[in-house]
């Protein structure tokens, strides 16, 4: 039972992939590093295939190696991130978007750490 559900599990976070990659707001290497954790649960030769593309490949063995975020990763992802926070700002204004920037500056904080 639980293989079934990792299996769903890792099937819907490459659809959310897939959709990060057309969409900006939307990641999509995080959502293959959940897919590949729960296809190495359910059918690993899947996670295997997702190490080997092309594209997402190298940075999800990068994470899998070394917990390495790439420069370029990291300063897209703290540019969008700083971006959603003055939108946050401008939208909803106090005290929603303290919180919102608060959850950004803790993640940001994190993502900036991580070696390269």
């Amino acid at each position: 039972m639980a293989r079934h559900l990792y299996l769903a599990a890792g099937l819907l976070c490459v659809a959310l992939g897939a959709i990060g990659a057309f969409l900006p707001v939307l990641p999509t290497v995080p959502f293959l590093l959940l897919a590949v954790y729960c296809f190495a649960r359910s059918r690993p030769e899947w996670a295997e295939r997702l190490y080997a593309h092309p594209r997402y490949g190298p940075s999800l063995r990068q994470w899998r190696d070394r917990k390495a975020i790439s420069r370029k990763a990291k300063v897209s992802a703290l540019v969008v991130m700083a971006l959603s926070s003055v939108v946050s700002w401008l939208t909803i204004g106090w005290p929603g978007a303290a919180g919102v920037t608060a959850v950004l500056l803790c993640t940001g904080t994190w993502i900036a750490t991580r070696p390269e």
